[in-house]
């Protein structure tokens, strides 16, 4: 497994990569996250980490530079979740969704190379977009609150009731017609004498 690339951060705000010995800038740092490498990026004095400030700074760049990912009602929305109790549950789901949107978008870049073979390449597409839709929608079937949502005690035992129930009726009228067993004066259908010998 490649070690993790060490950046440096100095007060006068420069990057030190120590991996080539030399001044960096946040283009460079983007160019590592395009690439994938694994880089920490740590003050110089202190040690502390701040790789999030520079991602974020990065992702502020491109926000203002260039087409937006984010707009002003998503941004809203992520404000209001800070300090929330689903705040972390949240941040769960946006890592599952992005880490889903990478694979998808890999798998398409595999299929796409087999277009120039494929005979019908809209039926492929049309293939790749339903099977888009259903992975997304087990993603968020695993994240709604009512999924697997257990039983209450009550309906537990409104179904037990429901399995035993009271007696009807027409059984209690059935029991009341049955023979009742004879008193002393009545004979017995079944006696010691009646049985077979052994």
């Amino acid at each position: 497994m490649a070690e993790t690339r060490l950046i440096k951060k100095y007060p006068n705000r420069r990057l030190y990569d120590t991996a080539i010995s030399s001044y960096i800038t946040l283009a460079d740092v983007k160019a590592l996250v395009l690439d994938g490498v694994d880089f920490q990026v740590v003050d110089a004095k202190t040690g502390a980490d701040l790789s999030r400030t520079i991602l974020l700074q990065i992702i502020s760049e491109e926000e203002e530079g260039g087409e937006p990912i984010f707009s002003s009602a998503l941004l809203a929305q992520i404000i209001r979740a800070y300090g929330g109790g689903m705040q972390n549950m949240l941040t769960s789901y946006l890592e599952k969704s992005m880490q889903l949107w990478a694979d998808q978008q890999r798998v398409m870049r595999e299929r796409a190379r087999h277009f120039v073979d494929a005979n019908n390449p809209v039926q492929v597409l049309s293939q790749i977009a339903e099977q888009n839709l259903s992975i997304w929608q087990q993603a968020m079937d695993r994240f709604n609150p009512e999924h697997h949502q257990p039983r209450s005690s009550s309906e537990s035992e409104a179904g037990s009731a429901s399995g035993t129930g009271t007696e009807t009726s027409d059984e209690t009228d059935a029991r009341s017609d049955s023979p009742k067993s004879s008193g002393a004066g009545g004979a017995s259908h079944s006696t010691s004498s009646d049985k077979e010998p052994r």
